[in-house]
């Protein structure tokens, strides 16, 4: 499989770059819902936030790395199959999944920068806080961050299951392009 993606289907890279976002997302939406929910005397009470807040910042720096290689290696174009509607709507979804994903990255750093303190990234390196209000950013970034959280779960969930209805019902190479499985003569 070639690292970069063709006018037919899509490499290695945009390939595992898509499922680790995948992976991270929904680790972290997760141990987001977990984590609030651990009472003052859990011995993950400070720890969990910590490490929530080290991935954020990682994920961060994977979706820019993301954003960069789609622009250096476009993706394939769409398939002839596709209705005007297909297209536009699956556009219209991936701009709206970058935009939240990029939103709620920005909100969690709100949320943890809000008192004035840097955000440590498992110890390696720090994130300077910039904007602080303590009370107020905190808050309204935290109930930001979790409607993001619950849209991008959302969108990403018809998202599969577009892509579901691509492979089984309609057939086609949709799903294969992104497991790295459509055949070069496939048309896809």
């Amino acid at each position: 499989m070639q690292l970069r993606n063709s006018a037919r289907r899509y490499g290695a890279v945009s390939i595992a770059l898509h499922w680790l976002v995948a992976l991270v997302v929904y680790g972290m939406f997760a141990l987001g819902l977990w984590m609030v929910t651990l009472s003052y005397y859990d011995g993950w009470y400070h720890q969990a936030p910590e490490l929530h807040k080290s991935i954020g910042v990682l994920l961060m720096m994977g979706l820019v790395v993301r954003l960069i290689w789609r622009h250096v290696s476009p993706p394939p174009k769409a398939l002839a199959s596709y209705s005007r509607l297909t297209h536009v709507a699956a556009i219209g979804a991936h701009i709206t999944l970058y935009a939240l994903l990029f939103a709620i990255v920005i909100s969690g750093y709100l949320i943890s920068t809000a008192d004035g303190q840097a955000i440590s990234v498992f110890g390696l390196f720090e994130i300077p806080a910039t904007l602080t209000d303590a009370g107020a950013q905190a808050d309204l970034a935290g109930t930001l961050h979790l409607w993001l959280a619950w849209s991008v779960v959302i969108l990403s969930v018809l998202h599969a299951l577009a892509a579901l209805k691509h492979h089984f019902i309609d057939k086609d190479d949709t799903l294969k392009r992104m497991l790295g499985k459509s055949s070069p003569d496939s048309g896809a």
